[in-house]
């Protein structure tokens, strides 16, 4: 639920805050509340319970596509790299027995991540299977629905929605 710094009622509503400004529905929000799957950026989740509630999830659902972190979790956070072992682990029932097939946000070293547009040739350049660039209008939606989230809006997080390259281009590949 994000209580990491015991927020995790705000960190909700924020969540859902965000996910309206992007045309989320609240009714569209799942959040899993789990004691063994604590917010907490240096726990790396159990593989196969994590498993078990994303497959619960997209099998519920009719999810055909997942959108998760790649191995390096973007920025090394133990329980972002939890959700790609756990889809890594889960790869043969998603995709031969429920026609899901998931990409991975690529990580990039520290000076790509914070060149923010000036990324975009070396990107191009760069093998991969999807590549989203997105306008400015899109760029400007997705920080407010950053700024959504107060709790977490420490000063390096503004400059995260300042050069970040994630704020503006995102390179994905299948898993």
């Amino acid at each position: 639920s994000g209580n990491y710094y015991k927020q995790g009622e705000i960190r909700k509503k924020e969540l859902e805050q965000s996910c309206f400004l992007l045309g989320i529905p609240a009714s569209d929000v799942t959040v899993i509340d789990h004691r063994d799957l604590p917010d907490n950026p240096a726990v790396e989740w159990d593989t196969q319970l994590l498993a078990a509630f994303v497959l619960k999830h997209i099998e519920a659902n009719n999810i055909n596509l997942v959108v998760t972190f790649d191995s390096g979790g973007v920025s090394g956070h133990a329980n972002h790299i939890s959700l790609y072992t756990a889809l890594r682990y889960s790869m043969f029932i998603l995709f031969l027995c429920l026609g899901c097939r998931v990409l991975v946000l690529e990580s990039v070293n520290l000076f790509r991540k914070y060149i923010s547009v000036l990324d975009v040739p070396v990107s191009c350049l760069l093998p991969g299977d999807a590549l989203f660039i997105l306008t400015e209008e899109e760029t400007e939606q997705a920080r407010r629905a950053m700024r959504c989230h107060r709790s977490q809006l420490l000063w390096f997080r503004h400059i995260y929605m300042l050069f970040s390259r994630y704020m503006v281009i995102n390179s994905l590949r299948l898993l």
